[in-house]
């Protein structure tokens, strides 16, 4: 009962500058008087980026190079919806090879990504530590594992597109260069070797325990008929029952604009939405690979999972289905031949299959961080007249926001220092890109115009 006192009639306020472990800068606002929550808020303070402006007249076969620098982090994702929007919009169908290689791909950058989440971002949290450099004395192997595990995911990006932060080979109409049967052996042996890095990492995540906290709300992702777990196609599918065609994205991500923040928000059938491994979870589970299905388990997961601390537990599942499905599709190309016949050249030439025309396209791709859209408008020349792009984080900060406001009521009897600690961990859950998120600038005019 003293402790319920206490937190009723608690006055305080949090200001969190830059929170730290996160891409790009946001900070945290929390004013308490007397036990009412007068403030909460979730500011990204990132500058606009201004992509969208730097594609209008351009050409469809560049926009996959400029849109890849929107992130390092999740650049072969933008190369792969930029390229579905493109070949969208002047209706060209990739080869079942061309797609096989790009689904291997953006297994490795979620891999990639998640890893870097998992072990770098989250595990100095649970393990009470300040970064992962401080946990270098206790679990240097923990940290050197993350890093062999991310170096793999790198090189064999490296191998399929030419560089894994912003890929050279993975264009409009397929790959300039398509790996040989000794790179897809390679690829398989390092496949193999990850393995028993994975099996430690979950060994490893079974002995950390993340924060209770519920917050029912509505989750959103790919979704499809098929049996794959959807990451390249599919339609928009949300826990709440919307399903929509990919082109019509904007009614599902209605975005508006906030006072305190450089990046939009977004709302679907309620005040806000979540997308991410843990919408991914809670829409595709059944989809999972058999190893995923078995981790999610002893994890103690099942859909609908709402506590979005748990998020970073649905990417440690999606890991291990990420490294089943990429060894599948190796073998299958092994099996199948790669088609050397199908490398393209860049742009068009004469013998070039691909035929421009004038339209709009839509790429749709699950990244790490959620869906993410790119929309172009061409001309009969095959150049950008207008584009959209919205980030999975931008979708995810209105949800964030939400978040909090419900979990420091909640939160009251404890110390101003531990509740910084678990408002900290909640926007690390979530693994923000922040800096990809801003989209908006906000100009004052003074004076004569």
């Amino acid at each position: 009962m003293e402790q319920k006192d206490k937190s009723e009639k608690k006055t305080m306020k949090i200001d969190v500058k830059y929170v730290t472990r996160v891409e790009g800068h946001g900070n945290i606002v929390v004013d308490v008087s007397d036990g009412t929550l007068k403030e909460c808020r979730f500011d990204v303070v990132e500058a606009p980026r201004f992509f969208e402006a730097m594609l209008r007249n351009r050409s469809i076969f560049e926009a996959q190079h400029i849109t890849s620098r929107i992130c390092g982090i999740c650049a072969c994702g933008h190369t792969l919806a930029s390229i579905q929007a493109a070949e969208d919009a002047i209706g060209f169908t990739p080869s079942q090879q061309t797609e096989m290689l790009r689904e291997l791909l953006l297994h490795q950058e979620i891999l990639d990504s998640h890893i870097l989440h998992i072990y770098l971002l989250v595990a100095p949290d649970l393990l009470g530590m300040k970064s992962f450099v401080a946990m270098l004395p206790s679990h240097g192997d923990a940290v050197r594992r993350a890093l062999r595990m991310k170096k793999c995911c790198n090189d064999i990006c490296t191998t399929l597109a030419g560089r894994h932060v912003h890929p050279i080979s993975c264009i409009v109409g397929g790959f300039t260069r398509l790996p040989s049967t000794e790179d897809l052996y390679d690829i398989l042996n390092q496949l193999y070797a990850l393995m028993g890095d994975m099996e430690e990492t979950i060994r490893l995540f079974k002995t950390l325990k993340l924060p209770e906290f519920q917050r029912e709300t509505e989750y959103v992702a790919l979704v499809s008929d098929g049996d794959e777990y959807p990451l390249l196609h599919g339609d928009l599918g949300s826990t709440d029952g919307m399903l929509l065609n990919k082109n019509d994205y904007r009614k599902l991500t209605n975005e508006f604009i906030v006072p305190h923040s450089s990046a939009k928000h977004a709302r679907a059938s309620r005040s806000s939405y979540m997308v991410g491994a843990l919408a991914r979870f809670n829409l595709n589970s059944e989809k999972l690979g058999k190893e995923a299905k078995a981790v999610a388990g002893d994890l103690g997961m099942k859909p609908k999972v709402f506590n979005p601390f748990l998020n970073t537990a649905a990417q440690l599942v999606e890991c291990v289905h990420s490294l089943e499905e990429s060894v599948r599709i190796v073998k299958a190309l092994l099996h199948k031949g790669v088609r050397q016949e199908e490398s393209v050249l860049v742009g068009l030439n004469e013998n070039s299959t691909l035929k421009v025309k004038a339209g709009k396209g839509v790429g749709a791709v699950e990244v790490p961080r959620g869906i993410l859209f790119h929309e172009y408008e061409t001309d009969e020349k095959g150049t950008i007249l207008n584009a959209n792009c919205i980030i999975p984080t931008s979708q995810n900060v209105n949800n964030l926001e939400q978040d909090m406001k419900k979990l420091v009521p909640e939160i009251l009897e404890k110390s101003e220092e531990e509740m910084t600690q678990l408002l900290e961990m909640l926007v690390r859950a979530y693994d923000p890109c922040i800096s990809c998120s801003a989209h908006i600038l906000d100009v004052k005019y003074v004076g004569k115009r």
